[in-house]
C-alpha cells in the first residue's frame, strides 16, 4: 500500500494519493490546481491513477479535479447530492471503491457541508480492518471543520449534522485509526488546527477541544459563535467548483507589450504587482494593487480584488510567474500575463506612475499620532469576536471581507491606521483603500498583539 500527503503552504490544504503498488492503480483525493506533482508522484511509484475523489466542494480553494481528469481519463467521484455539473460518478455512503488490495469505504460525514465525505482506508493484504481514515473537513489535528461556508441559513442545521458526524459517527470507530484531514494549520476552514499532518482517533478523542463538548446544544453554540474571518472570495470559488473548473493546463509565460495590456486595464482587468514592497513605493501603476508573491497570496487576493476578476501581473522575476500563477488559480482568479516591459517601459510610455503608499508604523507611533488629535481613524479589521475581546479606543470596526463594500464610510480626507490582529489582514485591507483613493493610509505592525504586549489602552465597548 502507498499513501502520500501533499501540501499547500499558505492555504493548508492537504490533498492525497492512496493507491496498490501491487496492482499498480491510485486514486487522488481533493486534488490541488498543480495536477503535475500527483502525475510526477504516480510515474515515480508506477501506479496509473484510476480514481480522482472530492471529499466535499470546497469553498477555499478551486479543485484540480478536471485538470487531472482531462490527463488521466480517471473519472471524478463526488457525493450524490453535491449537486455538481462536470461529469462524475456519484458517491453514496457505504460505497467501497476497490483499488487493487486497497478498499476506500464511504462513510457520510456532513456538517463542513452537507455532502462531506471521509473515507475509511483498508489494506485487505496486511488485515481485513481498517488503518485510517480520510476525514476531508469533518476532523482536524485538534479542530473540527466549521460549519458557515455554505450560508448564513444553513450554519445551526450544519452544526448540528457536524455533531452526529463525529459523536454518533467518527467516534464510534477504533481509537488506533490513523486520522488524515484535508487541511492543516493556516487554513480557515478551521478555527485553531495544528501543524503536524496527521493524528489518531485515540489523541483526538482526548485532546481535541472541540471534542470535548458532548452536549449538542453547547456544540452547536460552539460552532456558531466567534467564528474567523471567511476565505476570501469563497462564494465564487465554491460556484466554480461546482460548475467545475476550466483545466489549467501547462503554465507558460505570457508576456505582454503596454499596447496588448492596455485594453484589458480598460476592459476591467486587474493589475497585481507582485514586486518587494520597497520597488512599489519608489514607483507604481496608479490603481494597482500589491500583495507580495509570498505564501499568503492565495489568502489575501481575495480581499483585494474583485470576484473573476482577470489579472495582469507586473513582476520582479519571470520566474515567479508559474507560482504565482497558481496561486491565483487556487482561489478563482485567471492571469491574462505579464508586463513584459516592467514599470520602466510604463513610464517610458510616458503613461502615469504613483509614488508612496501605505506607511508601516508601529504601536508606539500609533499611538503618539493618536495624541496629536489630527482627526486619524483607526480601522480595526478583525472579526466582530475578536474586536470585542479588546480593541484601540474609538476603533472602527469593519471586517476585512466587508472593507471592499464598506470604504464609502470612511473620510477618504482622514488619515487611516489599519490594524488587526498581527498586521497581515491589515496590509491586505491596507490594499484595498489604496485603491479607493484613502489619503493616507498607516499599517499597524503586529496589530493588537503588539498593542496590548505594549501595555497600551485597551477599550470592549
Amino acid at each position: 500500500m502507498y499513501l502520500q500527503q501533499f501540501s499547500i503552504e499558505g492555504l493548508g490544504c492537504a490533498s492525497y494519493m492512496v493507491g496498490c503498488e501491487a496492482e499498480g492503480v491510485a486514486a487522488v483525493i481533493d486534488p490541488d490546481r498543480d495536477v503535475n506533482r500527483y502525475l510526477e508522484a504516480a510515474a515515480a511509484r508506477g501506479l496509473k491513477i484510476t480514481h480522482i475523489i472530492e471529499t466535499h466542494l470546497h469553498a477555499d480553494h478551486v479543485s484540480g479535479n478536471t485538470d487531472l481528469a482531462a490527463r488521466t481519463n480517471a473519472p471524478i467521484y463526488i457525493y450524490e447530492t453535491a449537486g455538481v455539473s462536470f461529469p462524475h460518478k456519484p458517491l453514496k455512503a457505504g460505497n467501497v471503491l476497490e483499488l487493487g488490495k486497497v478498499n476506500l469505504q464511504v462513510l457520510h460525514t456532513p456538517g463542513h457541508t452537507p455532502e462531506s465525505v471521509s473515507l475509511l482506508v483498508t489494506d485487505t493484504a496486511r488485515s481485513p480492518e481498517p488503518w485510517g481514515v480520510l476525514t476531508g473537513d469533518a476532523l482536524f489535528v485538534g479542530d473540527v471543520g466549521r460549519p458557515d461556508l455554505v450560508g448564513a441559513d444553513a450554519v445551526h442545521e450544519l452544526a448540528g449534522h457536524l455533531y452526529n458526524t463525529l459523536f454518533d459517527g467518527l467516534l464510534n470507530l477504533d481509537d488506533t485509526l490513523l486520522i488524515y484531514p484535508g487541511h492543516g494549520a493556516g487554513s480557515l476552514c478551521g478555527r485553531n488546527i495544528g501543524s503536524v499532518s496527521s493524528t489518531t482517533l485515540g489523541y483526538e478523542r482526548k485532546s481535541n477541544p472541540a471534542l470535548t463538548v458532548r452536549e449538542k446544544d453547547a456544540f452547536v453554540k460552539l460552532m456558531t459563535n466567534s467564528l474567523p474571518e471567511q476565505p476570501g472570495n469563497h462564494k465564487n470559488i465554491k460556484a466554480i467548483n461546482r460548475k467545475g473548473p476550466k483545466p489549467l493546463g501547462e503554465i507558460i509565460p505570457q508576456p505582454l507589450s503596454i499596447p496588448e495590456a492596455i485594453p484589458y486595464f480598460q476592459r476591467g482587468a486587474g493589475l497585481l504587482d507582485t514586486r518587494p514592497k520597497g520597488a512599489f513605493v519608489e514607483r507604481h501603476v496608479p490603481g494597482s494593487v500589491h500583495l507580495a508573491a509570498d505564501a499568503q497570496l492565495s489568502k489575501r487576493v481575495g480581499f483585494v480584488l474583485p470576484p473573476g476578476v482577470p489579472v495582469i501581473l507586473l513582476l520582479e522575476d519571470e520566474t515567479a510567474y508559474r507560482e504565482i500563477v497558481l496561486s491565483l488559480a487556487r482561489v478563482g482568479y485567471e492571469v491574462i500575463g505579464y508586463l513584459a516591459d516592467g514599470i520602466a517601459g510604463w513610464e517610458a510610455a510616458g503613461l502615469p506612475v504613483a509614488r508612496g503608499d501605505v506607511e508601516d508604523v508601529t504601536v508606539a507611533e500609533l499611538k503618539k499620532m493618536l495624541s496629536n488629535g489630527n482627526g486619524m481613524i483607526v480601522l480595526d479589521v478583525r472579526e466582530p469576536w475578536e474586536f470585542m475581546q479588546g480593541h484601540v479606543p474609538d476603533a472602527k470596526l469593519v471586517p476585512l471581507g466587508q472593507l471592499a463594500m464598506r470604504v464609502n464610510e470612511l473620510d477618504p480626507s482622514k488619515p487611516v491606521a489599519v490594524i488587526c490582529q498581527s498586521g497581515n489582514r491589515s496590509q491586505s485591507a491596507a490594499a484595498i483603500l489604496g485603491q479607493k483613493g484613502i489619503a493616507k493610509i498607516y499599517n499597524v505592525l503586529g496589530g493588537m498583539t503588539d498593542w496590548q504586549n505594549a501595555g497600551l489602552p485597551i477599550s470592549f465597548n
